[in-house]
């Protein structure tokens, strides 16, 4: 499979995935809170601290659409940076424990987030980058 092809089929399951966590979240959350209007809960996922481990997710799904919708093509390097980015993502490799535990506990709670996660992590595992 060609890179930028990998690299669609990521964001469309990491828009899948990150949309379930919220989900999840948002149950969470208004489980305690009550009900929030949409624009309520989406101010708490800007500026609540502990749902920032979710902006991870969506600032780089963010930056892939703002790639492939460029006028200017696809340089190849930037194509493998966000492969690399995902793989990173999904591989929970970074130092971040808050993220880490958050992105777990999201797993652990909602079988779709945790069969999507599996199933994009097979994806950028077996990809060419």
């Amino acid at each position: 499979m060609e890179n930028a092809e990998l690299l669609k089929n990521a964001r469309n399951l990491l828009l899948k995935l990150h949309k379930s966590m919220v989900d999840i979240e948002r149950e969470m959350y208004e489980g305690v809170h009550g009900p929030q209007t949409a624009t309520e809960f989406l101010n708490l996922l800007l500026e609540d601290p502990d749902l920032s481990y979710l902006r991870k997710f969506s600032m780089l799904i963010v930056e892939i659409d703002e790639m492939f919708a460029a006028k200017d093509g696809l340089p190849a390097d930037m194509i493998d940076a966000n492969l690399v980015t995902v793989r990173e993502l999904v591989a929970m490799t970074e130092s971040d424990e808050y993220f880490k535990a958050k992105y777990q506990f999201a797993l652990q709670r909602d079988a779709n987030a945790a069969a999507l996660h599996s199933e994009l992590k097979v994806l950028v595992e077996d990809g060419n980058v």
